[in-house]
């Protein structure tokens, strides 16, 4: 799909990131995930849609002016043209330019690492998981708490049977920023994840809701059948969801319950799981990364720690540094951008990657957009059942 064939030897993965400019926050997240293994370099940028912004913010990164650009089409058009150029981009825009940006730099050759959720709509969602597919490039989407070592530890034990068989998912996602109409004061982060222009059709559940239902799905290794959804917008004037509640039917005859608010005061990113089987437990809070409670039917309670002797090769292959020092959010974004790039260079070589490789891919995604479209037609009938 590109006219040039990129240089691709050993060296550092050429990275180009798509948003993320000045004021932005899930930018600096991403190129310092990046950065901590030392696997990719920041080459190239367009950073905002202000074009003239766009390119004080490259500059003020320390991109070459040469590939500072103004817009992502003219990103992706340039890069593609370069032996140099690119091998992946980074997309951190509000959702609702996901879907563009992404389709611009498939079908310029280019490997894609996408912010969640996918896109702003399932017509979108759909259009881009057959895009990929045709394209061949890899498609990462940063579900970041699966980089977790502990959560990692938590999948093994459901694949090996340590609980039996799944009975139960119990998923919470409570936040508090919200709480006042804090979109009204001018704070970027909150006027566009309110606004349905840009976020799409979901608020909260499409903000961290999408985060709670991949997270619950990802240990439990279990697919969502369908769900029944309470959405509600309690600050005055809001157009988009603040709360929710969810039950959940899996397909296999496991149920579970889902809370994502962003109005709950106390709480700051209180990400908690609780996966239940006929033989035992686990459960695991975010605040608490390194940390997984283990709960073995008629036994006592343990706690396993990240980076002790009871962590096993899934969450040990994920960890740094020692026990003792905490490991979270920037580290498990990190895991992610780490899996990618083992991938990345795998393809380098005409190959796949080692079967430990685990991250979010466009499937994943188009799952997750499914999930807000149904919790959102489920409000909208009063509560119904809907299925994805």
């Amino acid at each position: 799909m590109t006219s040039k064939s990129k240089r691709t030897t050993g060296g550092k993965i050429r990275l180009g990131m798509v948003g993320g400019g000045e004021g932005a926050f899930i930018g600096a997240v991403h190129r310092l995930a990046a950065r901590l293994d030392d696997r990719y370099e920041l080459a190239a940028g367009a950073l905002s849609s202000a074009p003239e912004k766009s390119i004080r913010s490259a500059l003020a990164l320390g991109i070459d002016k040469e590939r500072a650009y103004r817009s992502f089409a003219d990103m992706a058009k340039a890069e593609a043209g370069r032996v140099d150029g690119i091998e992946a981009v980074a997309i951190v825009t509000p959702n609702h330019l996901h879907a563009p940006v992404a389709t611009a730099f498939l079908k310029a050759g280019i490997h894609v690492i996408c912010d969640k959720p996918l896109t702003a709509t399932i017509k979108e969602a759909r259009a881009l998981h057959k895009l990929v597919a045709k394209s061949g490039r890899i498609f990462a989407v940063t579900y970041n708490y699966t980089g977790y070592p502990m959560i990692r530890h938590a999948r093994r034990m459901v694949e090996n049977g340590d609980l039996g068989e799944i009975r139960l998912v119990q998923v919470e996602y409570a936040q508090d920023w919200l709480t006042q109409s804090l979109e009204t004061s001018g704070q970027k982060q909150a006027a566009w994840r309110t606004d349905p222009k840009q976020s799409g059709l979901g608020g909260c559940i499409g903000d961290i809701g999408t985060h709670a239902y991949h997270l619950g799905c990802f240990v439990s290794g279990l697919e969502l059948e369908s769900l029944c959804a309470d959405l509600a917008s309690f600050v005055e004037g809001r157009e988009l969801d603040d709360n929710a509640h969810l039950l959940l039917r899996f397909k296999g005859g496991a149920k579970g319950m889902l809370w994502a608010s962003q109005v709950a005061p106390g709480n700051r990113n209180n990400l908690r799981l609780r996966v239940y089987g006929t033989k035992g437990g686990l459960d695991w809070q975010q605040e608490q990364p390194d940390h997984l409670h283990w709960s073995p039917f008629g036994r006592p309670t343990q706690m396993i720690s990240r980076g002790s002797g009871a962590a096993n090769a899934a969450a040990t292959r994920l960890s740094r540094i020692p026990a003792g020092h905490p490991e979270g959010y920037l580290e498990g974004f990190a895991n992610i951008y780490g899996e990618v790039a083992k991938a990345i260079v795998a393809a380098r070589k005409g190959r796949r990657p080692d079967r430990e490789v685990i991250y979010p891919g466009i499937t994943d995604g188009l799952n997750g957009v499914a999930f807000i479209e149904a919790a959102v037609k489920s409000a909208a009938k009063g509560g119904t059942w809907v299925k994805l």
